[in-house]
């Protein structure tokens, strides 16, 4: 039963390295059991085929996805080539703005609860919050805040 997984060290000069799989553990593989070779690199996907050896879990019949540029943001995986398009834009919010739970595409950031309490601020102020705006190819909008994210380090991934 295959599974997916990503490669979290690569020896290229040893031939071996090793995948996260789905569960989370850990798993040798090596390039003689790699049906494309030439796109093994650090932080690829692949999808492999589970086994135990003398020295514990690995793999065989690993695939690497081409292209499998997947980002992380505030705890979404996103697919970089699913992505249509993206915005940074800045909104002025009153300083006490609490999420609304209700109404939010919720990120992970924003369930965990990740705003920072504001102490003694009078209702009327405001600070200017950056967000990133992205739209994939399946006509979702996600919206990350400054609060959640680092804006320019995450447009700088979507740039590769």
């Amino acid at each position: 039963m295959a599974m997916n997984g990503t490669i979290t060290t690569w020896f290229k000069d040893k031939g071996f390295g090793f995948i996260k799989d789905e569960n989370g553990d850990n798993r040798y593989f090596h390039v003689i059991k790699v049906a494309n070779p030439d796109l093994i690199k650090k932080d690829a996907a692949v999808t492999f085929e589970p086994t135990t050896n003398s020295k514990g879990l690995s793999a065989y019949s690993v695939k690497v996805a081409p292209d499998s540029k997947y980002i992380y943001i505030a705890g979404e995986r996103l697919k970089l080539t699913s992505i249509k398009s993206f915005l940074v834009y800045s909104e002025d919010l009153p300083v006490d703005t609490r999420i609304d739970k209700e109404h939010l595409v919720l990120s992970v950031g924003a369930l965990m609860n990740s705003i920072k309490p504001k102490a003694n601020v009078a209702s009327d102020e405001v600070r200017t919050v950056k967000k990133l705006a992205i739209t994939t190819f399946h006509g979702t909008t996600l919206i990350f805040s400054e609060d959640e994210i680092d804006v320019d380090a995450t447009v700088k991934l979507l740039k590769i």
